[in-house]
């Protein structure tokens, strides 16, 4: 029996300390919420949940890319709606200065419609953008609008585009430049008005066209917005599984182990006591 070294109390207080340290680590992942708070909690699962972090939110950036594509893809599907319907009504006004019940005085009337009409056609060309970029046409009234390369991806593959070449304006569209040209000397005849119908039709099925092609890219936008946000959510589920921490679990290992802590401190009380019991033999 020795007393300089009190082994029983060494073994108590290495046992304590061992148990305050897990005790303190359990604390801190219910505190936290996260059972990884450092890289020595698990340091090939923090290099997996980062990865999946950092996937996670550039998913999230391209789904606001996506969401602003497809906001620009109804600006100008929109826009050429509009365009559709002054053609629409340009259609009309020639059907009604081609009839003979028509006067020259009614024809020289339509073409200052018809050339207003048109006039507004260009304007919604000339103004329809997206945070200064040019829908539906270049940067002059003579150039198509360019291609748009939409980021829909976390890798630099990952695009849609909207193809270049729309320019809904009288310059571009079938005989509307001489339709317009036309109308606005007002020396229209029903022969004359007959001879543009069918260039508006022309420029009617090229403005279908493009605005089908928006369509179709707007269509394929929503799809990977779709994609990208199943993607997201699974792959942010993942990442939880490896770095939140389970309360239920967690909480019943702090309780086993603020039970330990406390039975270990009752064990140094005890190897204390044996000391004092030894040195009774020397009275």
């Amino acid at each position: 029996m020795r007393i300089n070294t009190n082994v029983a109390s060494l073994n108590a207080q290495e046992a304590a300390t061992n148990t305050n340290t897990r005790l303190s680590s359990s604390l801190e992942k219910l505190s936290s919420g996260l059972r990884i708070n450092k890289a020595s909690d698990d340091a090939s699962g923090l290099a997996i949940a980062d990865k999946l972090r950092t996937q996670a939110s550039s998913i999230g950036q391209a789904i606001s890319n996506g969401n602003s594509a497809v906001s620009l893809t109804q600006i100008a599907d929109k826009a050429m709606g509009e365009q559709s319907n002054i053609l629409d009504v340009v259609k009309q006004k020639l059907i009604q200065a081609a009839t003979a019940t028509t006067s020259k005085e009614g024809r020289e009337a339509i073409g200052k419609d018809v050339n207003k009409l048109l006039t507004q056609l260009n304007n919604i060309a000339d103004q329809t953008n997206y945070n200064g970029i040019k829908l539906l046409q270049g940067a002059t009234a003579g150039a198509g609008s360019d291609k748009l390369d939409f980021q829909m991806g976390e890798k630099a593959t990952n695009l849609i585009s909207l193809d270049a070449g729309i320019q809904a304006n009288t310059a571009k569209l079938s005989g509307m430049s001489a339709l317009k040209i036309s109308a606005a000397t007002g020396t229209w005849s029903a022969g004359a008005a007959r001879t543009h119908m069918a260039s508006v039709d022309s420029a009617i099925n090229e403005l279908n066209s493009w605005r089908s092609d928006v369509g179709s890219t707007q269509n394929q936008l929503e799809s990977g917005l779709r994609n990208m946000m199943t993607q997201k959510t699974n792959i942010k589920a993942a990442e939880s599984v490896i770095r939140d921490v389970d309360y239920a679990a967690e909480s019943a290992n702090f309780n086993k182990q603020n039970i330990i802590a406390q039975a270990g401190t009752y064990a140094q009380s005890q190897a204390n006591a044996m000391q004092q019991n030894i040195t009774r033999l020397l009275q």
